[in-house]
């Protein structure tokens, strides 16, 4: 009897996983939180890397158990433990689905003890992505006027708790030596240069999505680095990572990525004015350029996710969403030259990873 509960148990937890990501796959949210280790021989120090964040942070790949443990978070946490010579603890307190209220409420204040671990050296998170493609699609889904409020308020939500998470980490990591936000990359650019189905009440007709959707995100971006700065923390740059090229495409004496970074200090309207004039330098993340016959695809069949070097994965408990382990790093001392793997710009994960850690401390 004890054991046909159980395995009934354990069907309707799968059932109701599988109900959750269905349908609309960023209507609903699912928890998935992790803790991996980076073990070095030797080793007699070990620190703590905490991460908040969706989807993103949490690894997604497409399945309900598991998620990529090459994630961003793990990556950058990597770099540290070959940097400081120590075992470093990657956290990952994430919610897949989630937008930026829930995961400020229910992560970054209600799993506030992970950063207030006296090894916590860094403090990392990213939020906002869900908010703007739940507003994508139900702009999608328009007929008659179009109506942008949906956009309006997935900006003010983003900035409104991009903000409270900076004061929240700044309060409660006291022990973190460096606090990094990630901003959003635009998953689907290609598809979005498509009309949409409701007409602009200032012109009269349809319009691109694109048009409408890059400024939106780059005013965002640039509110996530302008806090940033204000706030003391660090800017990873993910949209000019996964979107522009790394070489010279529009023979401006310039390497598209970096003419994509946000430059410190810049105005809001410098800003959005340039990533929108620099448009014919963004590349769909499916086709990230490293010079101009190479290209490695940084986003996976969901056409939102990023990619990742090796498929490894950490498994997730089917009630709780949680899973740990621990393992040495994936590459030798040898292999880090000039702070960089042999796959840091192969993938999405690994490249926006890298990102990260170029704010990693120089001693814990």
């Amino acid at each position: 009897m004890s054991l046909r509960l159980n395995l009934r148990g354990a069907t309707a937890a799968c059932a109701l996983a599988a109900t959750v990501v269905s349908g609309s796959a960023f209507a609903s949210t699912i928890t998935q939180n992790t803790s991996w280790t980076v073990t070095r021989s030797g080793a007699t120090s070990t620190y703590r890397v905490v991460a908040y964040g969706d989807s993103i942070f949490a690894g997604y790949n497409g399945g309900l158990f598991s998620v990529g443990r090459r994630a961003q978070p793990y990556t950058s946490g990597e770099y540290l433990s070959q940097k400081w010579g120590a075992n470093v603890e990657v956290v990952r307190r994430t919610k897949s689905g989630a937008k930026a209220d829930d995961i400020y409420n229910n992560k970054i204040i209600g799993d506030k003890s992970y950063m207030q671990d006296a090894k916590t050296r860094v403090v990392m998170f990213e939020m906002c992505g869900n908010d703007y493609l739940q507003a994508r699609s139900a702009l999608a889904d328009q007929s008659g006027t179009c109506d942008y409020s949906g956009l309006d308020n997935a900006y003010t939500a983003c900035a409104t708790y991009m903000e409270k998470a900076m004061q929240a980490i700044n309060t409660y990591a006291t022990s973190a030596k460096a606090k990094v936000i990630m901003n959003i990359y635009y998953p689907g650019f290609d598809a979005d240069y498509s009309l949409t189905s409701c007409i602009d009440s200032a012109t009269g007709r349809q319009i691109i999505k694109q048009d409408k959707f890059l400024p939106l995100l780059a005013k965002s971006n640039w509110k996530a680095c302008s806090l940033a700065a204000q706030y003391g923390f660090q800017c990873a740059d993910a949209f000019a990572e996964m979107m522009g090229s790394d070489y010279d495409s529009n023979g401006d004496g310039q390497i598209d990525v970096d003419g994509l970074r946000y430059v410190p200090g810049e105005s809001e309207a410098s800003y959005v004015n340039r990533i929108v004039s620099l448009r014919n330098t963004l590349r769909d993340a499916n086709t990230h350029f490293t010079n101009a016959s190479t290209s490695y695809d940084y986003i996976q069949s969901d056409n939102t996710h990023p990619t990742y070097y090796l498929s490894s994965t950490i498994g997730l408990n089917v009630f709780t969403g949680s899973g740990s382990g621990s393992g040495a790093s994936d590459f030798a001392d040898s292999q880090i030259v000039g702070g960089k793997n042999p796959q840091w710009n192969k993938s999405g994960h690994e490249r926006s990873g890298w990102s990260i850690s170029t704010y990693n401390p120089a001693a814990p």
